[in-house]
């Protein structure tokens, strides 16, 4: 071996470990961009938890509906989460999120992802990547129009439905939702609602309620003299199925709503809020067990059910503040209000297949309400204004576009079909076929 010939690439090897330190040195560290890195895998982690709950409405729907309606709960609960998808591209997010606006509203343009590759220099410039925000903003409309769908069940045509849908998830949600995320009017009144108690759950309430006042009940469900006739669904273990998805899927909802998760501060406030979640949740579901025995000699599994839902709603609005205790009081409350809620709408004639009013509006205002209990930043007049804004805009809306859908293309099905079935008239296929429907 000729030793003078060795010397240079010797010499290269001694070098590497410096041109290494001193690259390593240029580059950001862990403490610039892990932020970022764990922030970006919470919104993924919570988003997939709360597109879960996609199933659970479908299954809780498919379960709450009779038998020959099931095929179009399943068919709606599809078709909106993929329209919700593409409406949030195209519009929904740049709208919500528009960055420097009156504070009203202001129209963005599709979404764009970061490029292929993105540095660490030029992730360390925001908290999280693009497109795990934009998906995890994604599912929470999405959860929106479901609410609608189980609401309006067993007798809305599918299309004008559909419709519907497109005008919620690209303009009404987002135009709302930037009042308070997007850093709008009621965000800089001081307004406190922290994963969607109004922003969310009431604003599918309230177009559920506008939809149901303008589509009307079910054949058969008021009689004459105003006694309300039960419709019992067709597979309430399949209702039970989807509210035990929708609870775990709230995690992610509650959860990823911290929007941090860099520092041990923030993971251990996502584990409050899980805790916490979970709780509301017990409680609900608890109280609505006791009354129902109380109130009706028997327990009722839909009111234990949508008990459930109701605390899950109730401590959306601020799920980090409160102690165990107030979680499970606020979520106990809930539970109280959906009892109550379910017969009161009834007693107006207004029909809502699966609860839904009670559940996400009901159990929503009560939920933004009860922030001020452990919040100090909010105030009992600034919470009742964003519950009052959020209902106002969307209601009215809601209630113009529905009448303009029934004079132009008509919303409910013919009274043949709806005795029929919605799964025959609608689709021309049944989910159990082999079964004679009813």
């Amino acid at each position: 071996m000729n030793l003078l010939k060795t010397l240079p690439a010797a010499a290269a090897l001694i070098a590497l470990p410096s041109l290494a330190l001193a690259q390593d040195a240029a580059a950001p560290g862990f403490d610039e961009i892990g932020p970022y890195i764990m922030t970006t895998l919470l919104f993924c982690m919570a988003g997939f938890l709360v597109f879960f709950m996609a199933a659970g409405f479908a299954m809780l729907e498919g379960g709450l509906v009779r038998s020959k309606n099931v095929t179009m709960q399943m068919t709606k609960n599809i078709a909106l989460y993929s329209i919700a998808a593409i409406m949030y591209w195209f519009v929904g997010f740049n709208t919500m999120y528009p960055g420097d606006f009156n504070g009203f509203f202001a129209i963005g343009g599709p979404t764009v992802l970061d490029a292929v590759g993105v540095s660490a220099a030029d992730a360390a410039l925001d908290y999280a990547s693009v497109g795990s925000d934009f998906f995890f903003q994604l599912v929470f409309v999405a959860a929106t129009a479901s609410i609608v769908s189980g609401a309006l069940a067993e007798r809305i045509k599918l299309w004008p439905f559909l419709i519907f849908v497109v005008v919620l998830t690209g303009l009404m949600y987002p135009i709302s939702g930037s009042w308070k995320w997007g850093g709008g009017w009621l965000d800089a009144m001081g307004f406190q609602d922290f994963a969607g108690s109004t922003v969310v759950h009431s604003v599918g309430g309230w177009a559920a309620l506008a939809g149901a006042i303008v589509l009307g009940p079910r054949i058969g469900k008021y009689g004459k003299d105003g006694k309300v006739i039960p419709i019992p669904g067709s597979n309430l273990a399949l209702a039970t199925l989807g509210t035990f998805i929708l609870w775990l899927g709230w995690f992610g909802f509650n959860g990823g709503s911290q929007l941090a998760m860099g520092t041990v501060g923030d993971v251990s406030d996502v584990s409050r809020i899980f805790a916490n979640t979970n709780m509301a949740a017990a409680a609900g579901a608890v109280t609505a067990l006791i009354l129902t025995q109380v109130m009706f000699k028997k327990p009722d599994l839909t009111m234990v059910l949508n008990g459930a839902l109701a605390g899950l709603v109730s401590i959306t609005a601020e799920p980090l503040a409160p102690t165990l205790f107030g979680s499970l009081w606020i979520g106990a409350v809930g539970g109280v209000i959906v009892v109550f809620a379910v017969p009161f709408l009834d007693k107006l004639k207004i029909d809502d297949v699966v609860g839904a009013i009670p559940v996400h509006l009901c159990a929503g205002i009560w939920g933004t309400i009860a922030v001020i209990f452990y919040n100090s930043d909010a105030t009992l007049m600034t919470q009742l204004t964003g519950i009052v804004a959020y209902g106002v805009f969307t209601f009215a809306v809601s209630l113009v576009l529905w009448f303009i859908l029934k004079a132009t293309l008509g919303i409910r099905v013919s009274e043949e079909d709806e005795v029929n079935g919605l799964d025959m008239a609608e689709l021309g296929m049944e989910a159990y076929p082999e079964f004679s429907r009813g």
